[in-house]
């Protein structure tokens, strides 16, 4: 028996000990056997099945060059949703997580369709220049602009719709990390731009929720850049994390915004900072490609 004078030391020190006391940490993806593998990357003519590096033209002179995948159910002639991809800053992360920064090093859009019914692109971000392909942020570091990736953009994915049978009216922006934020950093910057994308998915980080080294971070320009995404859905999504950069930080900022009806918010159940996490099942994953199926038939 307890004495009844140690009681009370007892319940005094649960309650002080216990909140500190480790979480369980999250799953990491490696536990987890992936159901999906990226095909590997080759050259020549695109060809259902096979992703593809590409140079567009005009750019035959310079070190830039785009990833597109045709879906394994690609036919010629037939009209296709578009996945547009843009990949986060190159890093070494904390559970041997890796990003290139480069379009090769992106996964969500094979993990998103399983290579299925969707033409899937991934975008570089472009030096100052436009010359060469920028590995963090928008451009050089001493000149970080983004109109040279924007125009990239631009130029890309009327080519690619004309080439390949890719539907206007059905491109959804996608990205990780560098890429989330470039969503609407990159995605709404303008209203030219703005106008391309069907719907939204980032994955890790959100633009204006936190600053960056680079012009226009701040909560004011972010806010006005969201002003363009009307009535268009987001799918937002994170991985589990004690930093204060997590998915409830983007649903506060978005909250504080008064724009809240058309965003889908979940976390994707692991731990890990990358993007290989939606080439494995998960229940994210799944309600991630339910949300999409029904906002390209809205």
């Amino acid at each position: 028996m307890i004495s009844e004078c140690i009681k009370p030391l007892l319940i005094l020190l649960i309650f002080f000990v216990s909140p500190h006391l480790a979480k369980p940490e999250a799953p990491d993806i490696r536990n987890i056997i992936p159901d999906l593998i990226v095909p590997k990357l080759e050259t020549g003519p695109a060809i259902a099945g096979k992703r593809i590096k590409q140079i567009l033209p005009g750019y035959e002179d310079t070190k830039v060059y785009h990833v597109v995948y045709l879906p394994n159910d690609w036919q010629q002639g037939k009209s296709y949703p578009i996945l547009v991809e843009y990949a986060g800053n190159k890093y070494n992360g904390s559970y041997n997580d890796i990003s290139t920064g480069r379009p090769e090093g992106s996964n969500m859009g094979y993990g998103i369709s399983a290579g299925q019914g969707f033409i899937w692109v991934c975008l570089p971000y472009l030096n100052s220049i436009g010359n060469d392909i920028s590995l963090t942020w928008w451009g050089d570091r001493k000149n970080r602009t983004s109109k040279p990736t924007i125009d990239y953009c631009l130029k890309a994915i009327p080519w690619i719709c004309k080439k390949y049978g890719g539907d206007p009216k059905q491109i959804i922006l996608c990205g990780f990390s560098r890429g989330s934020i470039a969503c609407n950093y990159l995605g709404l910057q303008n209203d030219q731009i703005a106008k391309l994308w069907r719907a939204f998915i980032a994955y890790s980080h959100y633009d204006g929720v936190a600053p960056w080294p680079y012009p226009g971070s701040e909560r004011e320009a972010a806010l006005g850049r969201l002003q363009r995404l009307g009535n268009r859905p987001q799918f937002i999504c994170h991985e589990i994390t004690e930093s204060k950069l997590n998915l409830t930080a983007t649903k506060e900022w978005i909250k504080s915004t008064l724009k809240g009806e058309h965003f889908t918010f979940a976390e994707t159940g692991f731990r890990n900072h990358n993007d290989a996490w939606l080439l494995r099942p998960s229940a994210t994953r799944k309600k991630m490609r339910q949300w999409l199926k029904s906002t390209i038939q809205d």
